[in-house]
């Protein structure tokens, strides 16, 4: 009588263990030991009623990835709301957030928040022409991407984004830092 074994989950199910004798906890202190800057990525999901929806997450996981094409990389939570969108949205927005823009970061890092409508309700910015996501307005640097490509790393997508437009509102201004659990000054 052949025995019907149950069918091998998907390799992106397998739990992939830690090196030996490195645990979740002290990974995360040592990350946390790397200052990091804070962005805030934007993308506009038009199937999200009658005129779309904005959507924006904060990330400290960004960074330049080449000059020649230019391109960048962040990291987004696998299955989130922003990694869903920009698996079927190209084209997406960066701004770089300045050290006064700390509440910014913090509304869209919240868990379990509200609407991202309400979260964009009373902050200026204005509409990328390439993305149609929203550029912030008093942030350092705004970046305008299209997704070139996506590789699944663990627990997280790290999406690669060519550079199709930048802008450099404000010229001056400290960014805004992530070090050791927190918001930080520069200096």
């Amino acid at each position: 009588m052949l025995q019907k074994t149950a069918p091998s989950p998907p390799v992106t199910d397998l739990a992939i263990p830690h090196a030996e004798g490195v645990s979740d906890d002290e990974f995360r202190a040592a990350m946390s030991r790397l200052a990091a800057g804070v962005v805030l990525v934007t993308a506009h999901d038009p199937d999200d009623g009658p005129r779309g929806e904005d959507v924006g997450m904060t990330a400290t996981a960004f960074l330049s990835v080449s000059l020649d094409p230019p391109l960048v990389l962040v990291s987004l939570r696998n299955g989130s709301r922003m990694d869903d969108l920009l698996e079927e949205v190209p084209v997406w927005a960066v701004s770089v957030l300045a050290e006064s823009q700390r509440h910014v970061a913090g509304r869209f890092a919240m868990k379990g928040r509200v609407s991202d409508r309400l979260l964009f309700a009373d902050l200026p910015y204005t509409r990328g022409e390439v993305s149609g996501a929203p550029l912030l307005g008093g942030a350092l640097t705004t970046l305008e991407c299209r997704t070139e490509s996506r590789v699944v790393a663990g627990d997280h997508t790290l999406v690669i984004g060519r550079v199709l437009s930048v802008g450099l509102p404000s010229p001056d201004g400290e960014p805004l830092t992530y070090f050791r659990g927190r918001y930080r000054r520069l200096g």
